[in-house]
């Protein structure tokens, strides 16, 4: 039981971490990663995904106190479900700015 718990979030946020560098490299490579024109726009937008993975940890750390699972297999699935929302909201801000502005 703790070989399962100790690989599968290795599993799942490597999965997650790999889904998401290969979304980011095909978006550069096409020119539309999302580039703002103010600096503190693009701030906001390149600060999206660590702060998606601090929300995550936090929440991880808090379903870690409530139920009898470990608190680091909790944190760390957190960070990587922060993480991919933090991508997935980043690319929703791009879009929506691309279809206001066609």
């Amino acid at each position: 039981m703790w070989l399962v718990m100790a690989i599968t979030p290795v599993v799942i946020v490597g999965g997650i971490v790999v889904y998401v560098i290969e979304r980011l490299k095909h978006k550069y490579n096409q020119g539309n990663l999302g580039k703002k024109k103010s600096k503190g726009a693009q701030d906001l937008l390149d600060s999206l995904i660590p702060m998606g993975m601090l929300f995550g940890c936090a929440i991880g750390v808090i379903f870690g106190m409530f139920f009898p699972i470990s608190l680091v297999f909790t944190v760390s699935i957190g960070a990587g479900i922060g993480y991919l929302f933090g991508f997935l909201l980043m690319k929703f801000i791009v879009r929506k700015e691309t279809i206001i502005h066609k």
